[in-house]
């Protein structure tokens, strides 16, 4: 999993002292099976999640991102509600109505992070997004396209700040199952 978009969330949450996990889908890199459409990869992350809340103590927040097709898999389990928060990064809306976020649950924490020449979340996909979700912080990366070429280091920027301000309001919450509910 050598994504550079992927290595760079990961850069930035082990830096901030967060456990991570990453992982291909089906049939993408070394991973074996093929593409299920969506509902099989669910299921992985689903699994991922699971197998992550064992290893953690009680009440540990899960915080889920996903770039591109893996923020359309990470919303439908943050819908879910097992995560705490939800990070969105180039989440390919504006491939038509088949391509909208399910309802997320409106205490969900969520930060999305677009480039403003992303081909698969053009400006009228990011402001629907604004709309549907209009408590989440919407960061938009001026020159980025949906690779974030030569923009790694604003994509890293923004998902550190959003990540330092939820970790520390999900720190003051009642120790409990973040996110169950």
């Amino acid at each position: 999993m050598d994504n550079p978009v992927v290595v760079r969330v990961v850069e930035v949450s082990a830096a901030l002292g967060l456990a991570t996990i990453r992982f291909n889908f089906r049939g993408v890199g070394g991973s074996t099976g093929a593409y299920g459409g969506g509902e099989p990869e669910q299921r992985d992350l689903l699994a991922a999640v699971a197998e992550i809340r064992k290893r953690l103590p009680d009440g540990s927040p899960i915080v889920v991102a996903g770039y591109s097709f893996g923020s359309l898999v990470a919303a439908d389990v943050a819908a879910a509600g097992d995560v705490a928060a939800l990070a969105l990064i180039a989440p390919p809306v504006g491939l038509g109505d088949s391509r909208r976020l399910p309802a997320l649950p409106p205490h969900l924490p969520v930060a999305v992070v677009v480039g403003t020449l992303d081909e698969y979340c053009p400006p009228e996909a990011t402001e629907r997004l604004r709309a549907e979700l209009a408590t989440a912080r919407v960061t938009v990366i001026d020159g980025a396209n949906h690779f974030f070429l030569g923009k790694l280091f604003p994509v890293g920027e923004a998902l550190r700040a959003w990540l330092e301000t939820t970790l520390e309001e999900l720190a003051r919450q009642p120790r409990r199952r973040r996110g169950a509910g």
